[in-house]
């Protein structure tokens, strides 16, 4: 098991919280304690989930890495939601989206390794 910190998917996942929060920090009033809150807490379970999934067994794994994946796309629909209310600038948007994207792909990646490694056993 890998110190979770040192994960290059743990690594993308808090670079992304981090933008998020400088991105959410600009937000109007009204969109500030909903939607920029919604945001920052749904890359918190995100985060929380990937580092669950690296400290449980090989059976809870695949169930937090799922978990991850869902978050990932509660955070697409959040942040296309925050460029349609022009509460997100399309620069920053078009960065996040990035961010999204390569961590969706990681965690892709190992969801299938692990689906590899338990029908090898």
């Amino acid at each position: 098991m890998a110190i979770f910190s040192e994960l290059p998917v743990y690594k993308l996942g808090y670079d992304l919280l981090i933008n998020l929060y400088n991105s959410t920090s600009g937000y109007s009033r009204e969109y500030k304690y909903t939607l920029g809150e919604k945001i920052k807490n749904e890359a918190t379970a995100l985060l929380i989930n990937i580092y669950s999934a690296n400290q449980s067994n090989k059976k809870n794994k695949p169930n937090y890495i799922e978990l991850a994946r869902k978050n990932i796309e509660v955070l697409r629909l959040l942040l296309r939601i925050s460029k349609d209310l022009k509460v997100l600038s399309l620069k920053s948007f078009v960065l996040l989206n990035g961010q999204v994207e390569e961590l969706s792909k990681q965690l892709l990646a190992w969801q299938k390794y692990t689906a590899g490694a338990q029908n090898l056993e």
